[in-house]
């Protein structure tokens, strides 16, 4: 996916739901998302598409750490080692919605947006991300991303909903 994004703006966020949800229209797959540092933008720009639910399930906005040890199963094993912010955790968040809904695509978003809250080794702006097909296929990546907490979590939804994209373009799946 690389390079950086930076001006997004409400059309692009929209016009990339709407992108997704044509994708897993055509496969017949429903969405779930997991978000932390989000708080549920993702969920809130997809629903805005009207018609959603027909290809969007669920979100599950899991800001803390116990949110995501009790709504999604991630384990204290996990966080202890990697800790809230790591590729780990998104990819356990991303399995964990897959295991707690009927949808069969996740993505998963967990970052520090600022402006405080970032370390020498994971700086604020830095979000991991995880995309699953229950089953098939999960992907993650860590990104690194410049600006205000709003443009850190705007950036951060736009590459979310562009991984599902290629996840769903890349990957051969159907319910049917």
């Amino acid at each position: 996916m690389g390079g950086i994004i930076n001006a997004i703006d409400d059309q692009t966020l929209h016009d990339l739901a709407k992108q997704v949800g044509l994708a897993l229209t055509r496969q017949g797959l429903m969405l779930a998302s997991a978000e932390s540092c989000t708080g549920g933008w993702l969920g809130q720009i997809v629903t805005s598409i009207p018609g959603s639910s027909a290809w969007y399930q669920s979100g599950f906005i899991t800001y803390t750490a116990n949110a995501k040890q009790k709504m999604l199963g991630i384990s204290t094993k996990t966080l202890k080692e990697y800790g809230e912010v790591s590729e780990q955790i998104a990819r356990e968040m991303a399995h964990g919605v897959v295991a707690r809904s009927s949808a069969q695509v996740s993505v998963s978003i967990t970052g520090i947006a600022g402006p405080g809250g970032g370390t020498t080794k994971k700086p604020v702006g830095m979000v991991c991300f995880a995309w699953e097909i229950k089953d098939n296929h999960m992907r993650s990546e860590t990104r690194h991303f410049s600006g205000d907490r709003k443009a850190v979590r705007q950036q951060s939804v736009a590459v979310a909903m562009q991984g599902l994209i290629a996840l769903l373009r890349d990957t051969d799946y159907s319910v049917a």
